[in-house]
Protein backbone atom coordinates (compact mmCIF):
# COMPACT_ATOMS: atom_id res chain seq x y z
CA UNK A 1 0.00 0.00 0.00
CA UNK A 2 1.20 3.11 -0.88
CA UNK A 3 1.55 6.02 1.73
CA UNK A 4 -0.11 8.97 1.55
CA UNK A 5 0.18 12.98 3.43
CA UNK A 6 -1.28 15.68 2.87
CA UNK A 7 1.88 17.53 2.67
CA UNK A 8 5.53 16.16 2.21
CA UNK A 9 8.11 18.16 2.37
CA UNK A 10 11.25 17.52 0.54
CA UNK A 11 14.31 18.55 2.51
CA UNK A 12 14.62 19.05 6.19
CA UNK A 13 17.22 21.88 5.78
CA UNK A 14 16.62 25.38 7.10
CA UNK A 15 13.11 25.85 5.50
CA UNK A 16 11.60 21.85 5.85
CA UNK A 17 11.91 22.29 9.34
CA UNK A 18 9.96 25.88 9.69
CA UNK A 19 7.18 24.70 7.59
CA UNK A 20 7.06 21.01 9.15
CA UNK A 21 6.50 23.22 12.61
CA UNK A 22 4.05 25.31 11.17
CA UNK A 23 2.02 23.22 8.72
CA UNK A 24 2.01 20.15 11.30
CA UNK A 25 -0.07 22.60 13.94
CA UNK A 26 -2.87 21.96 12.37
CA UNK A 27 -3.43 18.49 13.89
CA UNK A 28 -6.26 17.06 10.27
CA UNK A 29 -2.87 18.09 8.62
CA UNK A 30 -0.64 15.22 8.04
CA UNK A 31 2.52 16.23 7.03
CA UNK A 32 5.84 14.16 5.81
CA UNK A 33 9.76 15.51 5.47
CA UNK A 34 12.13 13.45 4.28
CA UNK A 35 15.62 14.59 4.94
CA UNK A 36 18.12 12.55 2.58
CA UNK A 37 21.24 13.64 5.10
CA UNK A 38 21.17 11.96 8.51
CA UNK A 39 19.70 12.78 11.60
CA UNK A 40 21.54 15.56 13.71
CA UNK A 41 22.29 13.09 16.96
CA UNK A 42 22.06 14.96 20.06
CA UNK A 43 25.40 13.86 21.29
CA UNK A 44 27.30 15.00 17.65
CA UNK A 45 29.63 17.47 18.66
CA UNK A 46 30.74 18.37 15.24
CA UNK A 47 27.35 20.10 15.05
CA UNK A 48 26.36 21.18 18.48
CA UNK A 49 29.64 22.87 19.39
CA UNK A 50 29.86 26.17 17.69
CA UNK A 51 33.56 26.42 17.07
CA UNK A 52 33.44 22.83 15.66
CA UNK A 53 32.33 24.40 12.59
CA UNK A 54 34.91 23.68 10.78
CA UNK A 55 34.65 20.21 10.70
CA UNK A 56 31.68 19.34 9.23
CA UNK A 57 32.31 20.76 6.13
CA UNK A 58 34.27 19.08 3.45
CA UNK A 59 33.17 15.56 5.59
CA UNK A 60 30.47 13.77 3.20
CA UNK A 61 28.87 12.61 6.47
CA UNK A 62 27.45 16.11 6.68
CA UNK A 63 28.60 17.93 3.49
CA UNK A 64 26.92 17.16 0.02
CA UNK A 65 30.36 18.35 -1.40
CA UNK A 66 28.98 20.30 -4.46
CA UNK A 67 31.96 21.99 -6.75
CA UNK A 68 31.31 24.38 -9.59
CA UNK A 69 32.38 24.35 -12.98
CA UNK A 70 35.33 26.21 -13.86
CA UNK A 71 35.07 29.56 -13.45
CA UNK A 72 35.91 31.15 -16.30
CA UNK A 73 36.75 34.75 -14.56
CA UNK A 74 38.35 32.78 -11.90
CA UNK A 75 41.60 30.89 -13.41
CA UNK A 76 39.60 28.44 -14.14
CA UNK A 77 38.92 27.14 -10.57
CA UNK A 78 36.41 24.96 -9.54
CA UNK A 79 34.34 26.84 -6.26
CA UNK A 80 33.99 24.51 -3.66
CA UNK A 81 30.29 24.83 -2.14
CA UNK A 82 29.44 23.19 1.00
CA UNK A 83 25.73 22.55 1.61
CA UNK A 84 24.40 20.59 5.04
CA UNK A 85 23.80 16.73 4.33
CA UNK A 86 21.80 16.26 7.46
CA UNK A 87 18.60 17.05 9.83
CA UNK A 88 18.26 21.18 9.66
CA UNK A 89 20.53 21.33 6.57
CA UNK A 90 22.94 24.18 6.28
CA UNK A 91 21.35 25.47 9.75
CA UNK A 92 23.20 22.33 11.05
CA UNK A 93 26.72 22.98 9.65
CA UNK A 94 26.84 26.93 9.14
CA UNK A 95 28.47 29.86 10.24
CA UNK A 96 25.77 30.59 12.77
CA UNK A 97 25.42 34.53 11.77
CA UNK A 98 22.66 36.09 12.05
CA UNK A 99 21.87 39.16 9.47
CA UNK A 100 18.42 39.81 8.28
CA UNK A 101 19.72 42.15 5.26
CA UNK A 102 18.83 45.37 4.50
CA UNK A 103 15.33 46.84 4.63
CA UNK A 104 15.93 48.15 1.45
CA UNK A 105 17.02 44.50 -0.10
CA UNK A 106 12.94 43.79 0.38
CA UNK A 107 11.81 46.69 -1.12
CA UNK A 108 13.42 46.09 -4.12
CA UNK A 109 11.70 42.52 -3.69
CA UNK A 110 8.40 44.80 -3.65
CA UNK A 111 9.23 46.39 -6.78
CA UNK A 112 8.97 43.64 -8.88
CA UNK A 113 5.78 42.33 -10.90
CA UNK A 114 3.94 40.49 -8.56
CA UNK A 115 5.99 41.39 -5.39
CA UNK A 116 4.35 44.10 -3.38
CA UNK A 117 3.23 41.69 -0.85
CA UNK A 118 7.07 41.14 -0.16
CA UNK A 119 8.15 44.54 0.79
CA UNK A 120 10.34 45.25 3.90
CA UNK A 121 6.80 46.06 5.98
CA UNK A 122 5.08 42.78 4.91
CA UNK A 123 8.72 40.96 5.77
CA UNK A 124 9.11 42.66 9.24
CA UNK A 125 6.18 41.12 11.17
CA UNK A 126 7.14 37.63 10.14
CA UNK A 127 10.96 38.19 10.98
CA UNK A 128 10.00 39.52 14.41
CA UNK A 129 7.83 36.21 14.75
CA UNK A 130 10.66 33.84 14.11
CA UNK A 131 13.04 35.56 16.61
CA UNK A 132 13.77 35.72 20.31
CA UNK A 133 16.36 38.46 20.31
CA UNK A 134 17.92 38.08 23.86
CA UNK A 135 19.80 41.97 23.11
CA UNK A 136 15.53 43.51 23.76
CA UNK A 137 12.43 43.00 21.48
CA UNK A 138 11.26 46.61 20.14
CA UNK A 139 9.71 47.90 16.97
CA UNK A 140 11.96 45.69 14.73
CA UNK A 141 13.04 42.77 16.58
CA UNK A 142 10.98 39.82 18.16
CA UNK A 143 10.50 38.46 21.46
CA UNK A 144 8.84 35.71 21.39
CA UNK A 145 10.19 33.13 18.53
CA UNK A 146 11.76 30.01 18.34
CA UNK A 147 14.94 31.40 17.14
CA UNK A 148 16.48 32.50 20.50
CA UNK A 149 19.89 34.68 19.40
CA UNK A 150 22.37 36.06 21.19
CA UNK A 151 24.93 38.59 20.32
CA UNK A 152 27.96 38.14 20.64
CA UNK A 153 30.28 39.08 23.52
CA UNK A 154 33.06 40.39 21.76
CA UNK A 155 34.71 40.45 25.12
CA UNK A 156 38.47 39.43 23.09
CA UNK A 157 40.24 42.82 22.90
CA UNK A 158 40.74 42.73 19.19
CA UNK A 159 36.96 43.21 18.86
CA UNK A 160 37.41 46.29 20.51
CA UNK A 161 40.02 47.74 18.69
CA UNK A 162 38.64 46.52 15.55
CA UNK A 163 35.71 48.79 16.25
CA UNK A 164 37.58 51.71 17.05
CA UNK A 165 39.73 51.22 13.65
CA UNK A 166 36.53 51.57 12.10
CA UNK A 167 35.16 54.70 13.85
CA UNK A 168 38.52 55.88 13.00
CA UNK A 169 38.10 55.34 9.41
CA UNK A 170 34.55 57.45 9.74
CA UNK A 171 32.70 54.29 9.98
CA UNK A 172 29.86 54.77 12.52
CA UNK A 173 28.72 52.46 15.19
CA UNK A 174 25.02 51.32 15.46
CA UNK A 175 23.05 49.22 18.00
CA UNK A 176 21.76 46.73 15.92
CA UNK A 177 22.38 45.88 12.20
CA UNK A 178 19.20 43.62 12.21
CA UNK A 179 17.24 46.82 13.86
CA UNK A 180 16.41 50.45 12.69
CA UNK A 181 20.02 50.72 11.05
CA UNK A 182 22.09 48.66 9.66
CA UNK A 183 24.69 50.80 8.21
CA UNK A 184 28.10 50.72 10.73
CA UNK A 185 29.60 47.94 13.14
CA UNK A 186 28.35 46.34 16.07
CA UNK A 187 28.17 43.20 17.49
CA UNK A 188 26.28 40.58 15.46
CA UNK A 189 23.49 38.68 16.72
CA UNK A 190 24.04 34.42 16.28
CA UNK A 191 22.21 31.69 16.22
CA UNK A 192 23.16 29.73 19.25
CA UNK A 193 22.28 29.48 22.78
CA UNK A 194 23.81 28.53 26.20
CA UNK A 195 26.70 27.67 24.41
CA UNK A 196 25.43 25.69 21.24
CA UNK A 197 24.29 25.76 18.00
CA UNK A 198 20.39 26.24 17.86
CA UNK A 199 19.81 24.96 14.32
CA UNK A 200 16.54 25.06 12.64
CA UNK A 201 15.72 21.71 13.53
CA UNK A 202 16.71 22.15 17.02
CA UNK A 203 14.42 25.40 16.91
CA UNK A 204 11.58 24.29 14.73
CA UNK A 205 11.59 20.77 14.70
CA UNK A 206 12.82 18.63 17.47
CA UNK A 207 9.69 20.39 19.86
CA UNK A 208 7.15 18.88 17.67
CA UNK A 209 8.33 15.83 16.68
CA UNK A 210 5.68 14.28 19.28
CA UNK A 211 2.77 15.66 16.86
CA UNK A 212 1.09 11.94 15.47
CA UNK A 213 0.37 14.15 12.69
CA UNK A 214 4.45 14.73 11.79
CA UNK A 215 6.56 12.25 10.38
CA UNK A 216 10.32 12.58 9.73
CA UNK A 217 12.22 10.16 7.63
CA UNK A 218 16.22 10.95 7.32
CA UNK A 219 17.87 8.83 4.84
CA UNK A 220 15.73 9.40 2.20
CA UNK A 221 17.17 10.22 -0.99
CA UNK A 222 14.10 12.06 -2.96
CA UNK A 223 15.00 11.08 -7.07
CA UNK A 224 11.31 12.38 -8.61
CA UNK A 225 7.83 14.03 -8.72
CA UNK A 226 5.41 12.26 -10.37
CA UNK A 227 2.86 14.15 -12.08
CA UNK A 228 -1.01 13.37 -13.19
CA UNK A 229 -0.83 15.90 -15.86
CA UNK A 230 0.04 18.98 -14.61
CA UNK A 231 -0.91 18.45 -11.25
CA UNK A 232 2.20 16.63 -8.60
CA UNK A 233 0.69 13.93 -6.88
CA UNK A 234 3.40 11.59 -5.22
CA UNK A 235 7.46 11.60 -4.94
CA UNK A 236 9.97 8.90 -5.75
CA UNK A 237 12.53 8.66 -3.02
CA UNK A 238 15.02 5.74 -1.89
CA UNK A 239 15.43 5.14 1.50
CA UNK A 240 19.33 4.07 3.29
CA UNK A 241 20.58 4.66 -0.30
CA UNK A 242 18.76 1.16 -1.69
CA UNK A 243 14.97 0.73 -0.87
CA UNK A 244 13.38 2.37 -3.75
CA UNK A 245 9.59 3.51 -2.09
CA UNK A 246 6.99 6.14 -3.52
CA UNK A 247 4.42 8.48 -1.36
CA UNK A 248 1.35 10.21 -2.99
CA UNK A 249 0.78 13.47 -1.29
CA UNK A 250 -2.02 16.14 -1.89
CA UNK A 251 1.03 18.97 -1.70
CA UNK A 252 4.24 18.41 -2.15
CA UNK A 253 7.15 21.46 -1.07
CA UNK A 254 10.64 21.50 -2.28
CA UNK A 255 12.53 23.49 -0.01
CA UNK A 256 16.05 21.74 -1.25
CA UNK A 257 17.69 24.75 -1.49
CA UNK A 258 19.54 26.87 -4.61
CA UNK A 259 21.12 23.71 -6.05
CA UNK A 260 19.01 20.76 -5.29
CA UNK A 261 15.33 22.17 -5.90
CA UNK A 262 15.97 23.20 -9.38
CA UNK A 263 17.57 19.96 -10.25
CA UNK A 264 14.85 17.61 -8.87
CA UNK A 265 12.24 20.16 -10.54
CA UNK A 266 14.53 19.39 -14.21
CA UNK A 267 14.65 15.64 -13.51
CA UNK A 268 11.24 15.85 -12.93
CA UNK A 269 10.49 16.91 -16.23
CA UNK A 270 9.95 21.01 -14.89
CA UNK A 271 12.53 23.58 -17.01
CA UNK A 272 13.81 24.23 -20.05
CA UNK A 273 12.09 22.35 -22.34
CA UNK A 274 14.78 22.14 -25.00
CA UNK A 275 17.21 21.56 -22.03
CA UNK A 276 15.14 18.27 -21.18
CA UNK A 277 14.75 16.62 -24.51
CA UNK A 278 18.11 16.76 -24.86
CA UNK A 279 18.60 14.56 -22.32
CA UNK A 280 15.95 12.16 -23.00
CA UNK A 281 13.57 13.51 -20.18
CA UNK A 282 9.68 14.33 -21.31
CA UNK A 283 8.76 17.53 -20.55
CA UNK A 284 5.84 18.46 -18.04
CA UNK A 285 5.98 21.91 -17.74
CA UNK A 286 8.27 24.44 -19.71
CA UNK A 287 9.60 26.77 -17.15
CA UNK A 288 12.70 28.62 -18.74
CA UNK A 289 13.53 30.05 -15.40
CA UNK A 290 14.29 27.32 -13.36
CA UNK A 291 17.83 26.41 -12.99
CA UNK A 292 18.72 30.59 -13.84
CA UNK A 293 19.37 33.57 -11.98
CA UNK A 294 22.00 31.94 -9.90
CA UNK A 295 23.27 34.42 -7.25
CA UNK A 296 26.12 34.21 -4.31
CA UNK A 297 28.29 36.12 -2.36
CA UNK A 298 32.20 35.78 -3.14
CA UNK A 299 34.30 36.87 -0.40
CA UNK A 300 38.36 37.18 0.44
CA UNK A 301 40.04 37.12 4.01
CA UNK A 302 42.09 40.11 4.77
CA UNK A 303 44.68 38.69 7.10
CA UNK A 304 46.88 40.46 9.54
CA UNK A 305 49.46 39.15 12.46
CA UNK A 306 49.65 40.39 15.50
CA UNK A 307 52.15 42.08 17.71
CA UNK A 308 50.16 40.96 20.95
CA UNK A 309 48.97 37.33 22.30
CA UNK A 310 45.92 38.37 22.40
CA UNK A 311 43.82 36.09 19.24
CA UNK A 312 42.20 32.77 19.90
CA UNK A 313 44.85 31.37 17.97
CA UNK A 314 46.25 28.59 20.94
CA UNK A 315 42.72 27.04 21.01
CA UNK A 316 43.61 25.60 17.57
CA UNK A 317 46.74 23.88 18.56
CA UNK A 318 45.83 19.78 19.51
CA UNK A 319 46.95 19.82 23.04
CA UNK A 320 44.45 22.27 23.61
CA UNK A 321 41.77 20.68 22.69
CA UNK A 322 40.96 18.23 24.88
CA UNK A 323 40.90 21.27 27.46
CA UNK A 324 38.20 23.01 25.12
CA UNK A 325 36.06 19.65 24.39
CA UNK A 326 35.64 19.30 28.54
CA UNK A 327 34.36 23.21 29.59
CA UNK A 328 32.14 22.75 26.28
CA UNK A 329 30.56 19.18 27.08
CA UNK A 330 30.35 19.93 30.81
CA UNK A 331 29.40 23.57 31.22
CA UNK A 332 29.14 24.90 27.84
CA UNK A 333 31.34 27.37 27.84
CA UNK A 334 34.92 28.31 26.78
CA UNK A 335 35.93 28.50 23.39
CA UNK A 336 34.13 25.73 22.37
CA UNK A 337 30.97 27.93 23.12
CA UNK A 338 30.98 30.10 20.40
CA UNK A 339 31.23 30.68 16.29
CA UNK A 340 33.89 33.16 16.81
CA UNK A 341 31.76 35.42 14.06
CA UNK A 342 30.77 37.72 17.37
CA UNK A 343 31.48 41.17 15.12
CA UNK A 344 31.26 43.27 12.29
CA UNK A 345 29.77 45.43 10.33
CA UNK A 346 28.04 47.26 6.25
CA UNK A 347 29.22 49.84 4.83
CA UNK A 348 28.96 51.70 1.31
CA UNK A 349 31.99 50.95 -0.71
CA UNK A 350 30.98 54.52 -2.79
CA UNK A 351 28.68 57.20 -2.56
CA UNK A 352 26.86 55.88 -5.78
CA UNK A 353 24.92 53.02 -3.58
CA UNK A 354 22.44 54.27 -1.52
CA UNK A 355 22.75 51.66 1.25
CA UNK A 356 25.71 49.30 2.29
CA UNK A 357 27.04 46.54 -0.41
CA UNK A 358 29.83 45.28 1.60
CA UNK A 359 30.15 43.27 4.90
CA UNK A 360 32.66 42.56 6.97
CA UNK A 361 33.18 39.87 9.56
CA UNK A 362 35.68 40.48 11.71
CA UNK A 363 37.55 37.50 13.60
CA UNK A 364 40.06 37.50 16.34
CA UNK A 365 42.21 34.79 14.47
CA UNK A 366 43.52 33.90 11.05
CA UNK A 367 41.89 31.12 10.09
CA UNK A 368 40.11 29.68 6.67
CA UNK A 369 36.69 27.68 6.96
CA UNK A 370 38.66 24.31 6.74
CA UNK A 371 40.37 25.01 9.69
CA UNK A 372 43.99 25.77 8.08
CA UNK A 373 45.98 28.80 9.62
CA UNK A 374 48.58 31.06 6.70
CA UNK A 375 51.40 30.84 10.03
CA UNK A 376 52.03 30.07 13.22
CA UNK A 377 51.73 32.84 16.05
CA UNK A 378 48.46 34.95 16.51
CA UNK A 379 46.21 37.34 13.88
CA UNK A 380 43.48 38.24 13.19
CA UNK A 381 41.21 38.83 9.64
CA UNK A 382 38.13 40.18 8.41
CA UNK A 383 35.73 38.62 6.05
CA UNK A 384 35.08 40.97 2.89
CA UNK A 385 32.99 40.84 -0.39
CA UNK A 386 30.77 42.70 -2.62
CA UNK A 387 26.76 42.33 -1.49
CA UNK A 388 25.15 43.08 -4.46
CA UNK A 389 27.45 41.35 -7.60
CA UNK A 390 25.26 41.94 -10.86
CA UNK A 391 26.78 38.72 -11.96
CA UNK A 392 24.21 35.95 -12.82
CA UNK A 393 24.52 32.24 -13.15
CA UNK A 394 22.72 29.12 -13.54
CA UNK A 395 22.24 25.18 -12.11
CA UNK A 396 21.55 22.55 -14.85
CA UNK A 397 21.65 18.76 -15.11
CA UNK A 398 24.41 17.25 -16.52
CA UNK A 399 21.90 13.82 -16.69
CA UNK A 400 19.29 11.67 -15.39
CA UNK A 401 20.81 10.61 -12.99
CA UNK A 402 19.38 12.11 -9.37
CA UNK A 403 23.18 11.31 -7.56
CA UNK A 404 25.04 13.37 -10.23
CA UNK A 405 25.48 16.53 -8.83
CA UNK A 406 24.11 19.17 -11.54
CA UNK A 407 26.55 21.89 -13.51
CA UNK A 408 26.51 24.99 -11.27
CA UNK A 409 28.49 28.03 -13.04
CA UNK A 410 28.79 31.45 -11.18
CA UNK A 411 29.93 33.55 -13.41
CA UNK A 412 31.91 35.43 -10.93
CA UNK A 413 33.83 38.64 -11.51
CA UNK A 414 32.34 38.47 -15.13
CA UNK A 415 30.89 42.15 -15.14
CA UNK A 416 32.78 45.31 -14.75
CA UNK A 417 31.27 46.21 -11.98
CA UNK A 418 31.68 43.72 -10.04
CA UNK A 419 35.48 43.40 -10.52
CA UNK A 420 35.14 47.49 -9.52
CA UNK A 421 33.47 46.83 -6.37
CA UNK A 422 35.85 44.70 -5.71
CA UNK A 423 38.93 46.33 -5.68
CA UNK A 424 37.11 48.89 -3.78
CA UNK A 425 35.92 46.42 -0.86
CA UNK A 426 39.57 45.45 -0.64
CA UNK A 427 40.61 49.13 -0.40
CA UNK A 428 37.93 49.47 2.43
CA UNK A 429 38.94 46.85 4.47
CA UNK A 430 43.02 47.75 4.09
CA UNK A 431 41.72 51.40 5.33
CA UNK A 432 40.23 50.30 8.31
CA UNK A 433 43.12 47.83 9.58
CA UNK A 434 45.27 50.04 8.62
CA UNK A 435 44.10 52.74 11.06
CA UNK A 436 45.56 53.75 14.97
CA UNK A 437 42.83 51.67 16.50
CA UNK A 438 44.15 48.63 15.88
CA UNK A 439 48.28 49.73 15.57
CA UNK A 440 49.05 48.14 19.15
CA UNK A 441 48.30 44.74 17.76
CA UNK A 442 48.70 45.43 13.49
CA UNK A 443 52.12 43.57 12.99
CA UNK A 444 51.69 43.46 9.04
CA UNK A 445 49.04 42.20 6.64
CA UNK A 446 49.57 38.28 5.75
CA UNK A 447 47.07 38.28 2.96
CA UNK A 448 46.94 39.54 0.01
CA UNK A 449 50.17 41.56 1.22
CA UNK A 450 52.33 44.22 0.17
CA UNK A 451 52.63 42.66 -3.25
CA UNK A 452 49.10 43.35 -3.99
CA UNK A 453 48.30 46.77 -4.44
CA UNK A 454 47.25 47.66 -8.14
CA UNK A 455 43.73 47.50 -8.72
CA UNK A 456 44.76 44.30 -11.23
CA UNK A 457 46.93 42.89 -8.78
CA UNK A 458 44.09 42.86 -6.42
CA UNK A 459 41.53 41.14 -9.05
CA UNK A 460 44.54 38.60 -9.33
CA UNK A 461 44.69 37.78 -6.16
CA UNK A 462 40.42 37.56 -5.57
CA UNK A 463 40.79 35.03 -8.73
CA UNK A 464 43.33 33.15 -6.97
CA UNK A 465 42.37 33.12 -3.27
CA UNK A 466 38.56 33.86 -3.02
CA UNK A 467 36.16 31.44 -1.48
CA UNK A 468 32.08 31.53 -1.71
CA UNK A 469 30.46 32.64 1.15
CA UNK A 470 27.73 29.76 0.81
CA UNK A 471 24.91 31.76 -0.10
CA UNK A 472 23.55 30.51 -3.09
CA UNK A 473 20.62 31.44 -4.09
CA UNK A 474 17.92 32.98 -6.97
CA UNK A 475 17.40 29.94 -8.99
CA UNK A 476 13.41 29.29 -8.46
CA UNK A 477 12.75 33.01 -8.12
CA UNK A 478 9.24 34.50 -6.93
CA UNK A 479 7.36 36.87 -9.44
CA UNK A 480 4.66 37.28 -12.05
CA UNK A 481 7.79 37.62 -14.96
CA UNK A 482 8.27 35.37 -17.85
CA UNK A 483 11.45 33.68 -16.49
CA UNK A 484 9.62 34.03 -13.09
CA UNK A 485 9.16 30.39 -11.59
CA UNK A 486 6.96 30.80 -8.40
CA UNK A 487 3.95 32.74 -7.56
CA UNK A 488 4.47 35.14 -5.33
CA UNK A 489 1.03 34.71 -3.65
CA UNK A 490 1.19 30.74 -3.20
CA UNK A 491 4.70 29.90 -4.00
CA UNK A 492 3.27 27.11 -6.10
CA UNK A 493 5.15 26.45 -9.72
CA UNK A 494 3.97 28.61 -12.45
CA UNK A 495 1.46 26.35 -14.61
CA UNK A 496 1.43 23.46 -12.07
CA UNK A 497 -0.57 22.01 -9.20
CA UNK A 498 -0.18 20.97 -5.90
CA UNK A 499 3.94 21.50 -6.45
CA UNK A 500 5.48 24.70 -4.05
CA UNK A 501 8.66 25.64 -3.55
CA UNK A 502 9.97 27.44 -0.31
CA UNK A 503 14.06 27.88 -0.28
CA UNK A 504 16.36 30.28 -0.83
CA UNK A 505 15.84 29.42 -4.33
CA UNK A 506 12.45 31.79 -4.80
CA UNK A 507 14.75 35.00 -3.70
CA UNK A 508 14.56 37.34 -6.95
CA UNK A 509 17.64 38.73 -5.71
CA UNK A 510 20.28 37.88 -3.21
CA UNK A 511 19.92 39.70 0.22
CA UNK A 512 23.59 41.98 1.63
CA UNK A 513 24.16 39.35 4.29
CA UNK A 514 23.81 35.68 5.41
CA UNK A 515 21.32 34.19 4.25
CA UNK A 516 19.64 31.92 7.03
CA UNK A 517 17.58 34.61 8.67
CA UNK A 518 15.93 35.71 4.72
CA UNK A 519 15.39 31.76 4.40
CA UNK A 520 13.07 31.23 7.73
CA UNK A 521 11.59 34.48 7.59
CA UNK A 522 10.33 33.57 3.90
CA UNK A 523 9.27 29.73 5.17
CA UNK A 524 7.27 31.63 7.90
CA UNK A 525 5.35 33.93 5.41
CA UNK A 526 5.04 30.72 3.42
CA UNK A 527 3.42 28.90 5.77
CA UNK A 528 0.58 30.98 6.47
CA UNK A 529 -0.07 31.49 2.32
CA UNK A 530 0.34 27.65 2.05
CA UNK A 531 -2.49 26.80 5.19
CA UNK A 532 -4.56 29.76 4.05
CA UNK A 533 -4.30 31.81 7.05
CA UNK A 534 -4.43 35.70 7.76
CA UNK A 535 -1.45 37.50 6.81
CA UNK A 536 -0.10 39.11 9.50
CA UNK A 537 -0.50 43.00 8.93
CA UNK A 538 2.37 44.88 7.65
CA UNK A 539 3.97 46.52 10.28
CA UNK A 540 4.62 50.75 9.73
CA UNK A 541 7.89 51.54 11.26
CA UNK A 542 10.78 53.76 9.53
CA UNK A 543 14.59 52.39 8.59
CA UNK A 544 16.82 54.63 8.17
CA UNK A 545 17.79 56.78 5.60
CA UNK A 546 21.32 56.19 4.35
CA UNK A 547 21.90 59.93 2.31
CA UNK A 548 21.34 62.00 5.15
CA UNK A 549 20.28 59.82 8.26
CA UNK A 550 16.86 60.35 8.50
CA UNK A 551 13.93 57.77 9.03
CA UNK A 552 12.54 56.48 5.86
CA UNK A 553 9.11 55.05 5.25
CA UNK A 554 7.92 53.40 1.93
CA UNK A 555 8.24 55.59 -1.01
CA UNK A 556 5.31 57.66 -1.10
CA UNK A 557 4.66 57.93 2.54
CA UNK A 558 3.92 61.66 3.42
CA UNK A 559 6.36 61.17 6.51
CA UNK A 560 9.15 61.30 4.18
CA UNK A 561 10.64 64.41 4.34
CA UNK A 562 11.27 64.21 0.84
CA UNK A 563 11.68 60.92 -1.76
CA UNK A 564 15.51 59.60 -1.70
CA UNK A 565 16.83 59.73 -5.18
Amino acid sequence: MTERYDVVIVGGGSAGCALANRLSADPGTSVLVLEAGRSDFRMDPFIHMPAALTIPIGNRLYDWKYESDPEPHMNNRRIYHARGKVLGGSSSINGMIFQRGNPMDYQRWGSEPGMAEWDYLHCLPYFKRMETCLAGADEWRGGDGPLVLERGPAENPLFGAFFQAAQDAGYPMTDDVNGYRQEGFARFDRNLHRGRRLSAARAYLHPVLHRKNLTVHTLSFVTGIRFRGKRAVGVDYRRGGRLSRQVDAGEIILCGGAINTPQLLQLSGVGNADDLRRLGIDVVADVPGVGQNLQDHLEVYVQHSSKQPVSIAPGLRYRARPKIGYEWLFHRRGLGATNHFEGGGFVRSNDEVDYPNLMFHFLPVAIRYDGSVPAEGHGYQVHIGPMYADTRGHVKIRSTDPREHPSMLFNYLSTPNDRKEWVEAIRVARTILAQPGLAAYNDGEISPGAAVETDEEILDWVRRDAETALHPSCTAKMGTEADAVVDPSTMGVHGLEGLRVVDASVFPFVTNGNIYAPVMMVAEKSADLIAGNTPLPAADVPWYRYRDGSPLYPPGDQRNPEEPS
